[in-house]
């Protein structure tokens, strides 16, 4: 969307030419930063590494840095600046999983855009939680502390080159990057003068916990397992329920909050048959749809929308956790390599877990800080994610409107995302931009009513369908075609 450029950033557009050469950035003395490299790039193709993609990129400055702020840290971050045409904006880049590498794709993204651009690994090269035995401080630079000394000294790096400090910061980053994104509003609002949240693992031990019950559950009980012809039995079932809410046969549930289905309609009434489910397997439904909760009634993470089941993380006889749900209790809760996951108790693990979580969760709902100094932040899930659930990043926008109180629209919006799986894929419009809503909204005044969102298939475009601002949804109004978003309203159901 294009818009005025306000005369300030007009000047931080100029690019170097009034501030110093790439190369300078190497004299550069800083407290706990060590930098590696700094060059002049030239414009052209560029291979994104541990990828076969290749993009084109502007010419941009690129430096290259080693953040020590313990004795026992060593982050690696990259930081891209372009060498004309900057729109005087910086932009850091999340991670996803246990990270340990740089987000180079979307730093290719951003410096297309115009963009400083910055990523980090959170200290570590494992794509595992090995890295955190006996190693305290690069659980803290995992936790928090990476994308906090990331941004400080990236602006500092920034206004050496440009001889200015970008006008706005933001942020992006979805699944672990969301949780980073809340986390940077919550422990050190100033960093940031907008950010975008996406399905964030707020509560990564939680959701650890959960989907480690659910897998040992089944993998210790066979008979709570549903083949791949039941799951697709079962989501056919929950479309045929819920879909005529929508007014719409798509293939995704547009609003899974008015879904009310019930799995024991499936049930088998005499002979077990293809045609219907067993009663374990109807109580498998029924607990992958419901919180999971300890003997206490503690809730430990909510439960899945209905039409995700698709996507259900269900492990037949002779598989193992993936390390995204294992490595919580092997590393960080027993600190023990040799823990075997079949020992995983969900009321001992869950707490020894929790009782390590305080630099990693970002569960803190107070935000008055961030909005004070004028911050926004867009949170969004996708409503068919088979990892966070997105319940959970409704409780997390609930629980910031209670402690804030009423309203808070004007600096906090967050969007479901109708079809879609965890942060990309899935069955609904996927791709939508974020940032170019948030920027209208940080630096234009213009609160985002609607955004659009696109289904890519075979190359091309075959559905659009407008994001609205929780609680509302799209409804399609009976006109025109319903893959179109402009047949689309926003409304409270």
């Amino acid at each position: 969307m294009s818009k005025q450029i306000p005369f300030m950033l007009l000047l931080c557009m100029a690019g170097p030419a009034l501030g110093n050469a790439c190369d300078e950035i190497l004299a550069l003395d800083i407290d706990t930063v060590s930098i590696i490299s700094a060059a002049e790039v030239p414009a052209g193709d560029y291979e994104i590494p541990e990828s076969a993609l290749k993009v084109k990129l502007a010419a941009h400055c690129r430096v290259n840095v080693i953040l020590a702020p313990s004795s026992d840290s060593h982050i690696e971050m990259a930081l891209w600046m372009p060498s004309t045409n900057w729109n005087g904006k910086f932009l850091a880049l999340g991670n996803g999983g246990w990270a340990g590498s740089i987000s180079y794709d979307a730093m290719a993204s951003g410096l297309q855009q115009g963009y400083a651009v910055a990523s980090n690994d959170t200290g570590h090269k494992q794509y595992t939680a090995a890295f955190a035995v006996g190693h305290p401080e690069k659980l803290v630079d995992f936790g928090y502390r990476s994308m906090h000394e990331m941004a400080v000294h990236s602006k500092t790096i920034i206004r050496s080159y440009y001889q200015r400090a970008p006008a706005l910061s933001y942020y992006e980053g979805c699944s672990t990057g969301g949780r980073q994104g809340l986390m940077e509003a919550q422990r050190f609002p100033e960093d940031f003068d907008a950010i975008i949240a996406g399905a964030p693992v707020n509560n990564m031990f939680n959701v650890s916990a959960a989907q480690m019950h659910s897998m040992v559950s089944i993998l210790s009980d066979q008979s709570l397992y549903l083949p791949p012809d039941k799951v697709q039995l079962l989501h056919n079932a929950v479309l045929a329920a819920c879909e005529s809410v929508d007014g719409i046969n798509d293939g995704f549930l547009n609003n899974p909050l008015a879904c009310k289905f019930d799995p024991q309609t499936l049930q088998c009434s005499a002979t077990v048959t293809t045609a219907c489910l067993t009663p374990r397997q109807v109580e498998s439904v029924r607990q992958v749809y419901a919180p999971t909760k300890l003997s206490s009634g503690e809730e430990v993470y909510p439960g899945h929308a209905p039409g995700f089941e698709l996507g259900w993380r269900m492990l037949e006889k002779g598989a193992v956790p993936s390390t995204l749900q294992s490595d919580t209790f092997k590393y960080i809760a027993h600190e023990d390599p040799n823990w075997k996951w079949q020992s995983f108790d969900l009321e001992t693990d869950t707490r020894l877990a929790l009782a390590r979580a305080a630099d990693v969760s970002s569960i803190d709902p107070d935000l008055s800080e961030f909005k004070a100094r004028g911050g926004k932040l867009l949170i969004y899930h996708g409503w068919n994610d088979p990892g966070p659930s997105p319940y959970n990043s409704i409780n997390y926008y609930t629980s910031v409107q209670n402690t804030l109180g009423g309203d808070q629209s004007d600096w906090l919006r967050m969007f479901m995302m109708p079809g879609m799986g965890h942060c990309r894929g899935g069955v609904g419009p996927d791709q939508a931009d974020f940032l170019d809503a948030i920027d209208n909204w940080r630096e234009g005044g213009i609160a985002p009513d609607r955004i659009e969102a696109t289904r890519i298939r075979n190359g091309k475009a075959d559905m659009t369908r407008p994001l609205c601002p929780y609680p509302q949804v799209a409804v399609w109004n009976g006109k025109g075609s319903p893959d179109a978003s402009e047949n689309h309203v926003c409304e409270v159901q």
